[in-house]
């Protein structure tokens, strides 16, 4: 299977694993602590239309910087070593001593400067960079660029600072409006991922394509249920952690025994509902014996243990829980269920290569009742 994928300089119109670039960075903005902050204003029109995803993220990102200008960027502390007349900070006693600085009036020192070239402000302006190049409007292109200088003339410099060393920031109540330009220049960050490589690439010789694709498509459902089923009373949580209800045990079981984690759980309490829905990033159905398709065995075994495992537990809601393998599937619809137990199984497909607002309608189902 190949793939045609372009540079950053236009938006991509071809398909990344058979899907379509647009419903990736659909994805990616279900997927962004922007969107599950509600604070994409404009979010619907970008789910009508995900081509205009790159242009809405500048815009939200330009706004967000310009307000930021008007009211200083936030300052930060970094280290630096020179030789000085004076002391400052703490003596470098070592380099001091070896070229014999005292004696010609000057000393080696580390001190804390406070600088705008912070790794918040460079992840910024890297990401304006990224943006000038991958918007349609040639206002937004002029916009991002005028901002990238306005960082410069600042001292902010062309550095990008690594995403672990973006995930390590902090963020107080004084600079929260921080963690919204962070935010956005990630977003922005990931929307150039499907348009990495420029010519024609086969996708087995791009490194973790399967992987990324699959954490993606996990996280874009729990970003997505965390914001529009909340409105509607829904408590959505992700990677919970069950226990095995053991009575008895030998004492080298629990270092062997594998441990139970749910991709996403979404709970009604008015309604007395949960749902526990499991996301695979494979095909639903395999070929058995006889050339007749039929579920993954192995997929239906997790998930009841899951439900029944939990069953007459002090939790009322566990006697009922629902259950959900939710795929991503391309040009195919499969939503089938069955009930054993007390417990509603269903096994349902999302089509990855529909519109937007299809697989947005798709995601909604999994709430409505099948029995």
């Amino acid at each position: 299977m190949s793939t045609v994928m372009h540079s950053t300089s236009s938006i991509p119109t071809e398909q990344y694993c058979g899907i379509p670039i647009r419903n990736i960075w659909l994805l990616m903005l279900y997927a962004s602590d922007l969107y599950q902050q509600a604070e994409v204003d404009q979010t619907v029109d970008a789910e009508k239309n995900p081509d205009n995803i790159p242009d809405l993220i500048a815009e939200v990102l330009s706004h967000a910087v310009e307000k930021r200008l008007r009211r200083n960027l936030t300052h930060g502390y970094q280290s630096e070593h020179a030789i000085l007349n004076r002391v400052r900070g703490r003596i470098d006693v070592l380099q001091t001593t070896t070229h014999r600085l005292l004696s010609r009036g000057v000393v080696a020192c580390e001190y804390q400067q406070l600088t705008m070239d912070t790794p918040r402000n460079q992840y910024v302006r890297a990401a304006l960079e990224i943006l000038s190049r991958i918007v349609q409007r040639s206002d937004l292109k002029q916009r991002c660029h005028a901002l990238t200088i306005s960082l410069e003339r600042l001292g902010v410099t062309n550095r990008k600072p690594s995403r672990t060393e973006i995930s390590t920031l902090r963020f107080g109540r004084h600079d929260k409006e921080d963690r919204f330009l962070v935010d956005a220049a990630k977003l922005a960050f990931d929307l150039t991922i499907p348009t990495r490589a420029h010519g024609n690439q086969s996708v087995h010789a791009l490194e973790s394509t399967d992987q990324w694709l699959r954490k993606l498509f996990e996280k874009a459902v729990g970003g997505f249920y965390k914001t529009v089923l909340s409105r509607d009373g829904w408590q959505i949580s992700t990677g919970r952690r069950l226990h095995w209800p053991v009575i008895q045990a030998t004492d080298g079981i629990r270092d062997i025994l594998p441990s139970m984690q749910l991709d996403i759980v979404l709970e009604n309490f008015s309604q007395k509902r949960r749902i526990v829905v499991d996301t695979k990033f494979t095909a639903m159905l395999k070929q058995g014996k006889f050339g007749r398709d039929m579920l993954r065995s192995g997929y239906l075994y997790q998930i009841y243990a899951y439900l029944r495992s939990q069953s007459g537990q002090v939790d009322p809601m566990a006697d009922s829980a629902e259950g959900v393998l939710l795929h991503p599937a391309i040009n195919q619809r499969i939503d089938e269920s069955i009930q054993m137990q007390d417990h509603t199984f269903r096994f349902m497909t999302v089509d990855l290569a529909a519109s937007a607002g299809t697989f947005r309608q798709d995601l909604l189902k999994i709430v409505q009742p099948q029995f």
